[in-house]
């Protein structure tokens, strides 16, 4: 049993999130990625990038766009972590993906991914999963890839300038598109 699973007695539940749900969950992603707070999980920007991860109307597009969803993942009602949804032809495209520093490192963003990858299987009979990760973030990438997501190579540019993303620390920063096919 996973170590943050023998410490909690309630079972885990997925819904998609609704807008009330965004006050709680920017702060849920921010933690994930920037600043002290997100030092404590393994998933942590803070070096590369400063500045917001995202904010209320991102959060926001994301639950009200059209064939996304804003996966909810929680314990007893505790928000434990999220995940973007997206369908994009057919292929599904999964982003936005925190779980709380602290519950990171026990097993559940594998529980989390798996359940996201059966989700988009069956929501949308999709033959991929895609999802895009900053090429210099090796350790996160390589997590992916054995959770079987394959590097393409396939770069896009970070956008620079644009504090919606953050305010980089190096000038080296692109997205790579990493494909998982979903059998």
């Amino acid at each position: 049993m996973d170590t943050a699973e023998s410490q909690h007695t309630g079972s885990i539940t997925y819904r998609d999130a609704v807008t009330d749900d965004v006050p709680a969950l920017v702060p849920l992603v921010e933690s994930a990625y920037r600043g002290d707070s997100s030092r404590a999980g393994w998933t942590t920007e803070a070096d590369i990038l400063q500045g917001q991860r995202t904010d209320a109307e991102g959060v926001e597009a994301v639950i009200s766009t059209p064939g996304s969803r804003l996966m909810v993942v929680e314990r007893d009602g505790e928000l434990l972590a999220c995940c973007q949804l997206e369908h994009r032809g057919e292929a599904a495209y999964f982003g936005m993906f925190a779980v709380r520093p602290e519950l990171q490192g026990a097993g559940l963003g594998r529980q989390i991914i798996a359940e996201a990858e059966r989700r988009v299987r069956e929501l949308w009979d999709v033959r991929e999963m895609h999802m895009t990760v900053i090429s210099v973030r090796e350790e996160l990438i390589a997590w992916y890839e054995r959770r079987g997501y394959r590097r393409t190579g396939r770069m896009t540019p970070f956008p620079y300038g644009d504090e919606r993303f953050g305010l980089p620390q190096r000038d080296d920063l692109q997205f790579e598109l990493l494909v998982k096919e979903l059998v």
